[in-house]
């Protein structure tokens, strides 16, 4: 009897390639790329972006127009700040009891304000000289206004009732 014979292969054993291998191997393959491409899609898109902004940047730090058209905004807004803390109610509320307690004889024809120094100057008429000094006296008793006095008084010639026409200033006091 013979002994049969000994094979001895050192070099390991082939690896077969088979469809379900390659195919997955190709799906792996196109969602590397595919994932790539849209890193690269977005990259370029953040670029332009920078891009952009750094050109607003330059645009609207350099241009003159802007600075003056904040500028103007700016006084705007000041100027409407100081509009809305002017106390008119409490004024118009005193001037319209002053007149009153005058029996309704005193018109007041404007009343324009000193936003800088806090101060109001009032124009009105009444039918004489009297009447206008009653209302001065009522106004220095108002907590709306302080320090009223009489700057100027006329008598209106033109008119056939001749009333007086009197400008007074006062300082109005900050609503608390």
């Amino acid at each position: 009897m013979s002994a049969p014979p000994v094979l001895l292969d050192f070099a390991a054993p082939r690896i077969r390639t088979t469809a379900t291998g390659v195919l997955l191997l190709l799906f792996g393959l196109c969602a590397v790329s595919a994932a790539g491409l849209e890193y690269r899609h977005e990259a370029m898109k953040r670029a332009g972006l920078d891009l952009k902004l750094a050109a607003q940047l330059r645009n609207s730090s350099h241009q003159p127009a802007n600075e003056v058209h904040v500028a103007r905004l700016t006084e705007e807004a000041t100027g409407i700040a100081r509009e809305l803390g002017t106390p008119w109610t409490a004024m118009l509320a005193e001037l319209e009891a002053a007149s009153q307690d005058t029996k309704g004889q005193i018109a007041v024809l404007s009343v324009e304000p000193d936003h800088d120094k806090h101060r109001v100057r009032i124009n009105a008429e009444s039918r004489d000289l009297s009447l206008a000094l009653a209302y001065v006296r009522r106004l220095q008793d108002s907590k709306a206004l302080r320090y009223p006095m009489l700057d100027s008084h006329e008598v209106v010639a033109a008119d056939n009732e001749h009333p007086i026409r009197f400008a007074m200033t006062a300082d109005w006091r900050e609503s608390p």
